[in-house]
């Protein structure tokens, strides 16, 4: 159950920084770094989320299934 809460966390951080990069492209207008920093960031987490799955399966905490 706690990978899946972190997993969600991990995922609605994505969302936030996606967001505040759309957010600040259109205000900045060119102005500042915060857009790359935004962005970066949420780069970073994607692929921190990828390794912790794919350590998650490795290990055994996370149990892949199919489909059907």
């Amino acid at each position: 159950m706690l990978s899946k809460i972190l997993i969600v966390v991990f995922l609605v951080a994505i969302v936030w920084n996606l967001g505040a990069g759309l957010y600040y492209m259109m205000t900045d207008k060119g102005g500042s770094d915060r857009t790359v920093k935004a962005l970066t960031r949420r780069i970073g987490l994607s692929v921190l989320l990828i390794v912790l799955i794919i350590i998650g399966i490795a290990s055994g905490i996370i149990q892949p299934h199919g489909i059907g």
